[in-house]
């Protein structure tokens, strides 16, 4: 049983052996690019609350927080980047939570610009996760051109039947 997304497998060259779509290792790149610049706005985050921290007990517990989802929004950006099935799942919840998250702060100094291209970012994510999704079944197979030669004694109708 393969583990790629069903999206990834789009043609059978006739031996059993599929290829991965070129477009959809361009999307699951792109997608793997959103959710590590994520990862760098949230590190961004956890640095500039450090620096303008008021109570270390408090700052303490929301760098672990913001350094918790750095490290799996990462991790899932290696997983969608390799096909895995949880990662498209987990991309798109980090896509969707990302905007009440970055309103939490309410976007106020000195958290405005990270905040509001985590927001950004985030209804980004969410929209081309959900646009790639629709193509999950879409799948192409490719049959061997059989041509009716001499040996080959096949009816017209069944040539026509199994390429379907």
């Amino acid at each position: 049983m393969s583990n790629c997304l069903p999206r990834d497998i789009t043609a059978d060259a006739g031996d059993g052996k599929t290829a991965p779509a070129a477009g959809t290792q361009i999307v699951r790149h792109l997608i793997a690019v959103m959710l590590l610049t994520a990862a760098a706005l949230d590190l961004t985050r956890c640095g500039l609350l450090m620096a303008a921290a008021r109570h270390p007990a408090s700052a303490a517990g929301l760098v672990t927080a913001g350094l918790a989802a750095a490290a799996l929004t990462a991790r899932t950006a290696l997983g969608y980047e390799a096909g895995q099935r949880w990662a498209g799942w987990a991309a798109l919840l980090i896509g969707v939570a990302s905007g009440p998250q970055a309103a939490a702060s309410g976007f106020r100094s000195p958290y405005m610009m990270p905040d509001s291209a985590t927001a950004a970012l985030g209804i980004l994510l969410a929209v081309t996760i959900l646009a790639t999704a629709g193509q999950a079944d879409r799948r192409v197979a490719v049959q061997p051109l059989r041509r009716n030669l001499p040996g080959n004694r096949e009816p017209l109708s069944t040539i026509i039947r199994s390429t379907r």
